[in-house]
């Protein structure tokens, strides 16, 4: 009765582990290998334990376990309630930069590492320097805007 409940269990963790790694965090493999080992090793305490008959029935009953907890597990949407249903498409300054010109002035409203944000005419972008580090409040000045990117330089007064 004990080797049962070590074969049922082992069977359980490998199939909710595979289960894991295909719906929840697809791609880390760990898991999955996890899963697989687990239910490997059920299935061979099984052969080994009770003979090559209820071996294959344990491995004929696995399989389909695994096959039906599949289907169901993609089938239902169950899963819809955990996934992500947004996505980021913007991008850093997107078509924010056309009233912007060289030489412009403005104000680091964040250190500059070398990026932070400036302020330009009451507005904040993402800007970057040529490698300075600025500290905040440091006025600045556009030097080129490349691709929706704000290049800025130290004002020297």
């Amino acid at each position: 009765m004990v080797m049962w409940i070590i074969i049922i269990s082992l069977l359980l963790i490998g199939l909710a582990l595979i289960i894991v790694e295909l719906v929840f965090i697809p791609g880390t493999t760990v898991v999955g290998l996890l899963g697989l080992i687990f239910t490997v090793v059920g299935v061979v305490i099984s052969y080994n334990h009770f003979g090559s008959d209820v071996g294959f029935y344990t491995l004929m009953g696995t399989v389909i376990t695994t096959l039906v907890a599949l289907f169901y597990s993609f089938r239902s949407g169950a899963w819809e309630r955990f996934s992500l249903r947004s996505s980021i498409d913007s991008k850093v300054n997107e078509g924010l930069t056309g009233h912007l010109k060289e030489g412009d002035e403005g104000v680091t409203m964040s250190a500059l590492r070398p990026m932070g944000k400036g302020e330009f005419d009451g507005k904040t972008f993402e800007v970057k320097t040529l490698g300075q580090y600025l500290e905040e409040g440091r006025k600045i000045r556009i030097t080129s805007i490349q691709s929706n990117q704000i290049i800025v330089e130290p004002l020297n007064h």
